[in-house]
């Protein structure tokens, strides 16, 4: 790893999995619910990259000597409610929305984020061949023997101990049987009853 980088890497291994996200979210631009903090560094180191890969760029610019300015060119008018970006090359005047339509070409998969930077450095990483591209693999939903199915729920290390620790302080039996009862309560809230029926507690409780 380049000496520049490792003060970078080792500020971001110290943070929680909470802070990770909070600092994925104002790099990369999106929101993300991973409990992987390798993936969320790396993607996190991948997007200041390509900033800095683009810094210098502009710091050239900058410096160089004045030119005579070139005849104003006609420019198109963006569609209405269309936000114009600062992209540059083939990128350059593109708003948001035609960027995230291109990011869906390309990429393969819709995005919400707004970030132009990172929309940008991700379309050309799947021109490159860089990144997978398509739709994103579903997980395997595991079948138990009795028929019941195992989804997969990620928790922060910290906030599962707190929330097993709230569980057993009520007196309740399981993770699970909290689960079941949080879920009958928001159902209902929502006036899903019917579906709030399949998750009832247990007429002893």
């Amino acid at each position: 790893m380049p000496r520049t980088t490792a003060p970078k890497t080792k500020k971001l291994e110290s943070m929680n999995l909470t802070e990770l996200r909070a600092r994925f979210r104002e790099v990369v631009g999106e929101e993300t619910r991973s409990p992987n903090k390798t993936h969320l560094i790396r993607r996190i180191e991948e997007a200041l990259a390509a900033k800095k890969r683009r810094s210098p760029t502009r710091r050239a610019t900058a410096a160089a000597p004045s030119a005579p300015p070139a005849p104003a060119a006609p420019t198109a008018t963006p569609a209405a409610g269309a936000q114009p970006t600062q992209g540059r090359g083939r990128f350059a005047g593109l708003s948001v929305q035609e960027l995230q339509a291109k990011y869906l070409e390309v990429v393969g998969r819709p995005t919400g984020s707004t970030n132009v930077d990172y929309l940008q450095w991700k379309i050309r990483e799947a021109e490159a061949g860089r990144i997978n591209v398509g739709p994103r693999p579903e997980r395997e939903v595991k079948v138990r023997e009795d028929g019941k199915r195992v989804i997969p729920l990620s928790l922060d290390t910290e906030a599962l101990a707190a929330l097993d620790k709230a569980w057993r302080d009520a007196g309740l039996p399981s993770r699970t049987r909290f689960f079941m009862r949080a879920v009958h309560r928001e159902l209902t809230a929502m006036g899903a009853t019917e579906a709030a029926e399949h998750f009832a507690p247990d007429e002893n409780e």
